[in-house]
């Protein structure tokens, strides 16, 4: 899997999404809304984003997406101000760990990796199973056991992009701009 190149666009980008949403309207008014897909996949982003670099800088960018054009194939990429560090607390019981941070912003589905700086939990990464509040969420560990402590959640915010269309124009001398759209994409 191909990393896009640690070149970053500039300030102004901008994110949209489209939850993958199926209505069902009736005759007399009532409707009934579905999130399509798995609890992961509902809701893709796509950000449209400008580059502006040297035209070295932007060579290395369009190569990239032309052999990404040409393999079909998608990329990972971190779109800037994504992705998340903070700290809290947790409570192990049994297999399931409670994890405590104010405001984390944490979804359910989403790959979490936890450093449990006290308490005895093993560290590592796992997905979210339930987030019952703005303030909690849940995994499940691979061992059981009862702990408690302090933790370090992250969230590296990469996900898989596609790009299928971009534009390249040269302002001035050694200048390049790039506006590209990336769409998310969900493969094993």
């Amino acid at each position: 899997m191909a990393t896009f190149p640690s070149i970053t666009p500039v300030y102004g980008q901008q994110k949209r999404s489209a939850p993958n949403t199926r209505t069902v309207r009736f005759a007399d008014g009532y409707e009934h809304r579905i999130l399509f897909g798995l609890a992961a996949h509902q809701n893709p982003k796509v950000y449209s984003l400008k580059f502006e670099v040297s035209e070295t800088e932007a060579d290395v960018i369009e190569a990239f997406l032309d052999s990404r054009a040409n393999d079909s194939a998608s990329f990972t990429f971190t779109p800037p101000g994504e992705g998340i560090s903070k700290t809290g607390t947790y409570v192990q019981s049994s297999t399931a760990i409670t994890v405590t941070i104010t405001n984390h912003g944490i979804a359910l589905g989403e790959t979490v990796t936890l450093d449990f700086a006290a308490g005895g939990s093993t560290d590592g990464t796992f997905i979210v199973n339930t987030v019952p509040t703005v303030d909690t969420f849940t995994v499940i560990a691979a061992a059981s056991g009862s702990h408690s402590g302090t933790v370090s959640a992250t969230v590296s915010g990469a996900g898989q992009y596609v790009c299928e269309r971009w534009s390249k124009s040269i302002p001035y001398n050694n200048r390049a701009t790039i506006q590209a759209t990336f769409r998310e994409v969900f493969e094993p």
